[in-house]
């Protein structure tokens, strides 16, 4: 079985991970590989954000402005490395914003394998404020900007159990394209 596959297969979220986290030299190797994702016109349109100490006590400011709490948020420190994903949406009349997003999305997925395949805990946290101005403004995004989520990054724990998911049965998600076209309304 390939590399690959393997890791698609055995992928899983770490939600708690220990205080250990990759060194920067090691991050930047794996962003080099996963930044090879197939991106139509080779726009890069992307970018990430590396947040470490302090920086996630910032985060959590800014997460509590925008969800109007008087105490930050814990939940950038639940990992001691935050790994923001920005689609930093490029000019192009063939590439349309939600293909760029998804260059972006492509590049954190594959990072996240890259991390796992190298014995880091993983996992990708979203959420409404993702998109407001107060979280906007802590990250520094520009006006052609996107926050699509954080990956949390950490050691995986050595009494961690099971908990991957269940495989995918690919018969209900693959089908044929009909021998005639569908009414459209």
């Amino acid at each position: 079985m390939s590399g690959a596959l393997e890791a698609m297969r055995t992928r899983r979220s770490w939600s708690k991970v220990t205080d250990e986290a990759p060194s920067r030299a090691e991050l930047l190797d794996l962003v080099s590989a996963a930044g090879r994702v197939a991106d139509h016109s080779a726009l890069r349109p992307w970018r990430l954000i590396e947040l470490r100490g302090d920086d996630r006590l910032r985060l959590g400011a800014a997460i509590a402005k925008a969800e109007g709490d008087s105490k930050p948020s814990t939940k950038p420190l639940r990992a001691p490395l935050l790994i923001a994903v920005v689609a930093s949406h490029k000019k192009s009349s063939k590439v349309p914003h939600w293909e760029q997003e998804a260059v972006a999305s492509g590049v954190a997925h594959a990072l996240s394998l890259l991390l796992d395949d190298a014995g880091w805990g993983v996992f990708w946290r979203t959420g409404g404020y993702t998109r407001s101005k107060a979280v906007a403004k802590a990250h520094g995004l520009a006006k052609d900007e996107a926050l699509l989520g954080w990956l949390y990054v950490g050691g995986k724990p050595a009494n961690a159990r099971g908990g991957g998911r269940k495989p995918v049965d690919a018969r209900k998600h693959v089908t044929r394209m009909p021998k005639k076209a569908k009414k459209v309304s």
